[in-house]
Formats: C-alpha cells, sequence, structure tokens
C-alpha cells in the first residue's frame, strides 16, 4: 500500500513568487513607482533607420529562424508524448509465398492477409498525461527561449548599429585631428628649414602626427568591422555596403521600470526557467507513478485467405480481446534510480529559475544606477570638449609667440582628441545602456 501511494503524488503548485531571496517592493536605483513598464521601446528612439534594421533582422536573420524551428519541434514533441493517451490501431496487410518440396512431389501455395492490431494503455493514474505535461512546458518554456532570442537580436542589433555610428564619428574626429597635426607639422618644418626651431621639435611633431595616422586607420578598422557585424545580423552578406552618416542621438528621457515583482511575469528568459522547473516536477510525477500497475486493452483481428477477393468475407474473419494488468514487483532499481534522478533535476531547474531571477533582477538595477552615473560623464566630458578645443587654440596662438614648448602644444591637440573620443563613447554608451535596460526589463519590442 505504501508503494502504490508513492506513486499517487502530484507535482507541487510552483509560485513564482516564491524564491530563497527578498525581492524590494521597488527599484533601488529609482524611487517608489506603480506604473507599468512601456511597450514598444524601439519607437522610443525616434529612429526610422533603426526601426528598418530592427524590422529585417527580426524576419531575415538565421539564429531567429533556427530558435523558431526548435519551437515547433517542441510543440510537436508534446503531441508525441501524449499520444500515448489514445488507443493505438495499425493495420497490416500482407501477401505470403511458399513451397513445399515434399516426397508427393512439390507444392506452392500462397495467401493474402489483413490484419489489425488494436493497443490502448488506460492513463488510470496519470503518469502519460504527466509526461505530456511535462513536454507541453517544455514546449512553452521554448516559446519563451524564443520570444528572449527576439529581444536580444532586437538589442543587438541596436547596439551594434550605435557603435557603427559612433566608430564613423570616431574616424571623423581623427581625420579632422591629422588635418591639424599635418598643419602643425608643416609649420614646423617650415620654422626648422629657416633655423628657427629645433630638429628635435620637428620629429616629436612627425612622431605624433605618425600615431594620430594610425589611430585614424584603427577608427577607419572598427567601422568596417561593425558594419559586416551589423549585416551578418541581418542576414546579409558581409561586404560593407551599408552606408550611414548621422549624429548620435539622445537617450529617450521618459523611462518607467515598473516594479521588481513584474519581472518575474515579463521576461522571457525567467518565465522559461520557471516552466521549465514545472516540467520537471511533471516528469518526476509521471516517473513515481510508473510504480503503480497499467491497464491495457489489446485486440487483433482479420483474414487470411488464398484468394485475394475472399479477404472481405466475414466468415474468414478471426479475432481476439485481451485485458491485462502490469505491476513492476522487481526492475533492478531502475524505476527508483528514475525518481531519484528526476528529484535531482527538480532541484536542478529550481536553482537555476532562482539564479535567472536573480540574475534579471541584478541587471534591471544595475543599468537603472548606470543611466544616472553615465548622465554626470557625460555631461563632465562635454565640458572636457570645450575646454580642451579653447586650450588648444590657445596653445597655438602660445607657441606662436614663443612662449610654450611644443611638448604642450602636442600635448594640447592630444587632449583635444581624447575628449572628443571619450565624450563620443560615452554617449554611445548612454545609448547602449538605455536598450540593455529595455531588454533587461523585458520590454516588447
Amino acid at each position: 500500500m505504501c508503494w502504490v501511494l508513492s506513486g499517487c503524488q502530484t507535482a507541487p503548485d510552483r509560485d513564482a513568487q516564491a524564491l530563497d531571496f527578498r525581492v524590494g517592493t521597488h527599484w533601488s536605483a529609482t524611487p517608489a513607482e506603480h506604473n507599468s513598464v512601456a511597450t514598444s521601446w524601439l519607437k522610443t528612439f525616434n529612429d526610422p533607420q533603426l526601426t528598418i534594421l530592427v524590422q529585417d533582422g527580426l524576419s531575415e536573420n538565421f539564429d531567429l529562424r533556427s530558435a523558431a524551428a526548435r519551437v515547433a519541434a517542441a510543440r510537436e514533441q508534446a503531441v508525441i508524448a501524449g499520444s500515448g493517451r489514445l488507443p493505438q490501431l495499425y493495420f497490416l496487410p500482407g501477401y505470403q509465398r511458399s513451397k513445399n518440396d515434399g516426397g508427393s512431389g512439390a507444392m506452392e501455395s500462397g495467401a493474402f492477409t489483413a490484419l489489425f492490431n488494436f493497443n490502448w494503455e488506460l492513463d488510470v493514474w496519470g503518469r502519460i498525461k504527466a509526461g505530456q505535461q511535462a513536454a507541453t512546458e517544455e514546449a512553452m518554456a521554448t516559446a519563451d527561449d524564443y520570444r528572449a532570442a527576439q529581444l536580444s537580436l532586437a538589442a543587438r542589433i541596436a547596439q551594434v548599429y550605435y557603435e557603427w555610428l559612433e566608430a564613423q564619428l570616431q574616424a571623423q574626429v581623427a581625420d579632422q585631428s591629422v588635418r591639424d597635426r599635418s598643419v602643425i607639422a608643416g609649420l614646423i618644418r617650415g620654422r626648422f628649414n629657416k633655423g628657427l626651431t629645433r630638429g628635435l621639435d620637428l620629429r616629436l611633431v612627425l612622431t605624433d602626427l605618425a600615431n594620430a595616422e594610425a589611430q585614424l586607420a584603427q577608427a577607419r578598422n572598427d567601422v568596417q568591422r561593425l558594419g559586416r557585424q551589423l549585416q551578418t545580423l541581418l542576414a546579409r552578406y558581409p561586404d560593407n555596403g551599408l552606408v550611414m552618416d548621422r549624429p548620435l542621438p539622445k537617450p529617450p528621457e521618459a523611462l518607467t521600470a515598473g516594479l521588481p515583482a513584474e519581472l518575474l511575469t515579463r521576461r522571457p528568459d525567467v518565465l522559461a526557467a520557471f516552466k521549465r522547473l514545472r516540467a520537471a516536477d511533471s516528469r518526476l510525477e509521471s516517473a513515481e507513478k510508473a510504480l503503480l500497475p497499467r491497464i491495457t486493452l489489446t485486440a487483433a483481428g482479420g483474414s487470411g485467405s488464398a484468394a485475394l477477393t475472399e479477404l472481405i468475407d466475414p466468415r474468414a474473419v478471426a479475432w481476439n480481446v485481451a485485458a491485462g494488468l502490469t505491476q513492476p514487483l522487481f526492475t533492478g532499481g531502475r524505476l527508483q534510480g528514475e525518481i531519484r534522478l528526476n528529484q535531482a533535476r527538480v532541484q536542478d531547474a529550481l536553482n537555476q529559475y532562482q539564479s535567472v531571477a536573480l540574475n534579471a533582477f541584478r541587471e534591471v538595477e544595475q543599468a537603472l544606477a548606470a543611466e544616472s552615473l553615465l548622465r554626470d560623464q557625460e555631461k563632465a566630458l562635454r565640458e572636457a570638449v570645450d575646454q580642451t578645443e579653447a586650450s588648444r587654440k590657445l596653445a597655438v596662438y602660445s607657441y606662436q609667440q614663443g612662449l610654450i614648448q611644443i611638448l604642450t602644444l602636442l600635448d594640447s591637440y592630444r587632449s583635444t582628441l581624447n575628449a572628443q573620443s571619450a565624450h563620443l563613447r560615452v554617449q554611445r554608451q548612454l545609448l547602449n545602456n538605455r536598450i540593455t535596460l529595455y531588454l533587461a526589463l523585458g520590454g516588447a519590442v
């Protein structure tokens, strides 16, 4: 009786909010708010070109198509898992030819057969149903994986797009720096030819120019690399055929992060992890119910005749029906091992779910905190660009008047380039962080 009762257990009713760590009532990086997260985050950037690229990627990307195929496969696997709950009927037509070389002479005979087999396991305890439920939950989790892949692809396209735009702007800044330093190099060479400056100054200027040209080459290499990476995401041949020249936009101002608890019911990867936990519960239930008796109905019938036309004669039909019960008594520990195996998998899935949920909270908190810090950094670097530009102009004038050394002049050019480059970089980081935040919140594209 204890053995039978142990197999009658059902999967527990899981609560997605039941976590082993405390979830706050609001995000620590923002004040408490109760507004829902805005949908269609792509529209908030107000960039038609980006919208077109993301739409192309979502329809053409090969990895996303592969994920869609996995969803279809998982759904069919659920159909296969549930097929055992229905009767199985087979038709077996055939023909047999035989020859007997006996003492009285060779005899040949042939016969046509038309047989039917019927088999049905009555799922009294719900063992097959539990296996079907596990496959269904797994299919739903795979569908959530597909949604997560869509969001991830859209975010990746947007981030690479802005990295590509930044690289083009970095190349423009580096190109302007090379032109400015070429002017200085020409000025110093002219002064050197007139004996007004030392050879060391000329060599320092030429070295600085060569370094600027190397930075320009690196910037152009980043442009072609990111352009090809973007084309690959769009399932296009990476021929660097994308051409676009525009400034980096400002990040959208308004942002609603919602409540932390909402993340558990909105993020696709968290939903997928929870459904895989429920699938593990159902597999454990199915393994436990394998200890219970199995009741089956079987039937076989058909007819056989040497003449094909006589197969439909009712008098030639023979059939049999049987009902049976199979109770496992000794399986060498296989059934108990499967139960313990699935118990371990349940614990694995439970911890995986909690890990995914915790990481989701971290990503949101991290992106929210970075938002304000990056804005402060962008403001400071904008001021640095203005100051270095003014100091560079003053350094040129001071050098022409003989008030400063060549190293000070060259340093002013490097400071201007570095400030401009850092400012562009943080502008792009602001955009990427906003995209990361939308992705972390699980907002729809």
